[in-house]
């Protein structure tokens, strides 16, 4: 159990180290007007924080800085709330408020108000759709050539793409089929729609539709769904700014490491609400074993989608960095439910 003054201590060190990425010596902080004690007292007493575990010492230098544990105690309990600033609130909103015509627009436009609010590196995740089952479609003609098809799922995620309608086809047919569809495909999983249709609808298409092979291209495009994470980053080389990462060996590993999205989304759990933070091992990845992760998820009509994050070094703006999060996050979602439910305005 820390004492009163370790706390302050500890807070002062960490506040220290964040902002000037050198290791504090007692001198530095016994100048701070938060902090009344002596150097000699603060010395024996971060003495004290390093042999708990909360700090530890450079070998060149006889300065602290803060240990992974520290850097929990500080997120967890002495944390204050962080308020952006106005200015940066009325950019977010403009550019999350500005006409989208398709979801991945919103998610670069956040990613980049993610990076350019913190300084380190983004990512945004969309929902996976492996285990998906389909509850609504939507073909939604835009001219002769092409239309929007909309795939809603059971647990409210939402894709939609461009695709190219064969040439003749009236909407009057396009009509016919998607009431079709609806009715026959509601529940079954969306890696299996397109067999689906190829093994049990063939006869009654065939039947219902004048133009049956224009059909089936629109239901091939239409349900050629991606299996994998989508994921969006900015701001990767943010990581090279940062002093700890001076080591070109080091930055490349964590480089390769974003680029692997299978890797990256083990990191994101769009289950639990509210902030996550994972400070360094607690990554359970050697290359991000120096970082930190703080994310959120994101929503859609109050069902979690997907998820916002920050990667940045351990001695990270964790105040700034939270708050900045949960605002983007919230925002994202609010401007997610007007592109859907506001016929992509």
């Amino acid at each position: 159990m820390l004492t009163t003054r370790q706390i302050q201590i500890l807070n002062a060190i960490v506040d220290n180290y964040i902002q000037g990425a050198e290791p504090v010596g007692s001198r530095t902080i016994s100048k701070r007007k938060d902090i009344k004690f002596s150097s000699a007292t603060i010395r024996n007493e971060m003495a004290d924080l390093e042999e708990m575990g909360f700090l530890e010492q450079p070998h060149t230098s006889a300065g602290r800085i803060p240990s992974q544990k520290g850097y929990r105690f500080y997120v967890d309990h002495l944390l204050s709330p962080f308020q952006l600033k106005p200015a940066d609130v009325q950019q977010a909103r403009q550019l999350l408020a500005e006409r989208y015509y398709a979801a991945e627009q919103i998610a670069n436009q956040t990613a980049a108000i993610l990076s350019s609010l913190t300084n380190y590196t983004s990512i945004v995740l969309g929902y996976e759709v492996r285990d998906a089952k389909l509850k609504q479609i939507q073909l939604i003609p835009l001219n002769e050539t092409t239309a929007v098809a909309i795939i809603v799922t059971t647990t409210g995620r939402v894709q939609n793409k461009t695709i190219r309608v064969p040439e003749g086809v009236p909407i009057e047919e396009i009509e016919k089929l998607v009431n079709f569809l609806n009715i026959k495909l509601a529940g079954i999983d969306l890696p299996d729609l397109k067999k689906h249709v190829h093994q049990e609808l063939t006869t009654e298409l065939q039947r219902l539709l004048d133009d049956y092979e224009s059909a089936l291209q629109l239901i091939e495009q239409t349900f050629q769904t991606e299996t994998e994470e989508h994921v969006v980053l900015k701001g990767t080389t943010n990581i090279m700014m940062q002093p700890e990462f001076r080591d070109v060996e080091k930055v490349k590993e964590i480089l390769e490491f974003l680029e692997q999205s299978d890797q990256l989304i083990k990191h994101f759990n769009t289950a639990v609400e509210g902030i996550q933070v994972k400070i360094g091992t607690e990554n359970r990845e050697i290359a991000i074993n120096n970082c930190s992760i703080i994310s959120a998820t994101f929503h859609l009509d109050g069902t979690p989608i997907g998820s916002i994050g920050i990667l940045g070094p351990t001695r990270m703006e964790y105040g700034k960095v939270i708050g900045v999060v949960d605002f983007i996050a919230k925002d994202l979602s609010q401007a997610l439910d007007r592109f859907y439910k506001g016929g992509q305005s």
